[in-house]
């Protein structure tokens, strides 16, 4: 069942994303360079959406979820190779497989490469692992921890700076 449910959401999703355009290479290329935040107005909702979602569930006893560590070093260094490949491709991993069903050839590039690249860290992850990720080790972080409030209140102020912030960018007409 849950490989089905899990078909039914990619399936949504990949509507969502070819409606909304987000897909298309220009999209992509307007938010890295600033011009349209169409693509990020969107990903910002959908934030906003399961943020509120996954609280409500956990707090509800529906599901639980576990939080993984913190390693700060090796996530700047994930962050700047997943920023180096959109910006060289023009798609983000999501965006890429929704752009060669659309017949994008391009997109088929970016997704050889990141299947190359979770191959590489994979028979390297012993290196990362002795060498980078105690640097910057924080353990099993939360904001809500940080801040001493509940999970849920910390959802909902993160949700409502989102959609402020969306709702900045549409008064700006970006």
């Amino acid at each position: 069942m849950e490989l089905f449910m899990g078909l039914v959401a990619g399936i949504v999703w990949g509507y969502i994303f070819q409606r909304t355009r987000i897909i298309r290479f220009n999209k992509q290329v307007g938010l890295l360079l600033l011009k349209d935040f169409t693509v990020l107005k969107y990903l910002l909702a959908a934030v906003t959406v399961g943020t509120i979602g996954v609280n409500l569930l956990a707090q509800f006893g529906v599901i639980s979820y576990a939080v993984k560590p913190t390693y700060a070093l090796a996530n700047f260094i994930g962050g700047i190779i997943f920023g180096l490949g959109w910006a060289l491709l023009g798609y983000c991993p999501g965006t890429s497989t929704g752009a060669l069903a659309e017949g994008a050839i391009d997109a088929f590039f970016g997704i050889l490469g990141g299947i190359c690249g979770a191959i590489a860290f994979a028979h390297t992850y012993d290196w990362w692992k002795a060498h980078v990720y105690g640097i910057g080790a924080m353990g099993k972080v939360r904001i809500p921890e940080l801040l001493s409030v509940h999970p849920l209140l910390a959802a909902l102020v993160f949700a409502a700076m989102l959609v402020g912030f969306c709702y900045f960018l549409e008064k700006k007409d970006l």
